[in-house]
């Protein structure tokens, strides 16, 4: 069956080394071709299973920093994205920048981390980490997109490229939707779900509106938007860094853990390590001049 490597690297920190791709053909008697100067390029070989193509690089790679992932070459241009959002899309924890409000950061974001880890129920400890933020005014929610939102590097890119090439993308979120619009209007998104604060008198109730959407939820919104395009599985891509991501990440065509917890990486069946989300591009085959910047 025939296969797709394809070596990632972050061009700025660690540039992929031309030397290293030489080796990576011979090694998989295949055939290199550069998607980005310094950042990616793939090799395709028609005599390896994936498996064998992955351990004959693997020890090429040791500790350096580059990202490997072995692809089928069908249906590499995916028709739908669907992402998270926090650590993601964009590089904080919207709910624990809350917290710092509150003079409560510490406190919550180490539920957030074991709670992204699948060390707890992420519906129980969403409502548990809401509740303590009862009382902290509205205007911390525009305070955190005016000082401290900030997107992830490549993310308008991602969404950009895709849907230029006649995508769909979702942005899914554990968070709420106070951000997950902020950010739609930012990278383009076409659709966004995530959960609602409850609001009173300019006030956080340390309540939700309706059901907590969480994993569940997102692998809904995988299938939901799938279906509805007539898609086959293998045209979707999920990626993100949470456990609630999961379910999503292994129902897709293309599933990435982004720069995600260890138990997530580990399950995962792409992970990005080191390059941006440019990375997602590289993985589908896109070439940088191909890219929509701006």
């Amino acid at each position: 069956m025939p296969a797709v490597a394809c070596l990632i690297a972050d061009p700025d920190r660690s540039p992929l080394d031309g030397r290293l791709v030489e080796e990576a053909e011979k090694a998989l008697r295949g055939k290199q071709h550069w998607l980005g100067e310094a950042a990616a390029a793939e090799i395709a070989t028609e005599e390896l299973e994936p498996g064998e193509t992955k351990a004959r690089l693997e020890p090429l790679l040791g500790g350096l920093a580059v990202d490997l992932a072995v692809l089928s070459p069908q249906h590499r241009r995916k028709r739908l994205l669907v992402s998270d959002m926090d650590s993601t899309i964009i590089t904080i924890e919207c709910i624990d920048e809350l917290a710092d409000f509150a003079g409560i950061k510490p406190q919550i974001a180490e539920v957030t981390r074991r709670a992204m880890n699948g060390e707890l129920d992420f519906e129980a400890a969403l409502r548990e980490r809401v509740a303590l933020l009862a009382g902290l005014p509205q205007r911390a929610i525009a305070a955190v997109i005016e000082e401290r939102l900030r997107l992830m590097p490549g993310a308008r890119t991602l969404v950009r490229t895709m849907r230029a090439h006649g995508a769909c993308t979702a942005l899914v979120s554990g968070g709420f939707t106070a951000f997950t619009r902020h950010v739609q209007r930012l990278c383009g998104f076409d659709v966004e779900q995530a959960n609602e604060l409850e609001i009173a008198d300019d006030r956080l109730t340390g309540r939700l509106i309706g059901e907590v959407h969480g994993s569940a939820a997102k692998l809904a919104t995988l299938c939901s938007l799938r279906d509805r395009l007539g898609l086959a599985d293998a045209e979707t891509m999920a990626v993100g860094d949470g456990a609630n991501d999961l379910p999503m990440i292994r129902a897709a065509g293309l599933g990435v853990a982004y720069h995600a917890h260890p138990r997530v990486r580990a399950q995962a069946p792409v992970r990005i390590d080191h390059g941006d989300l440019t990375a997602l591009l590289y993985l589908q085959g896109y070439r940088r001049d191909e890219f929509v910047t701006g």
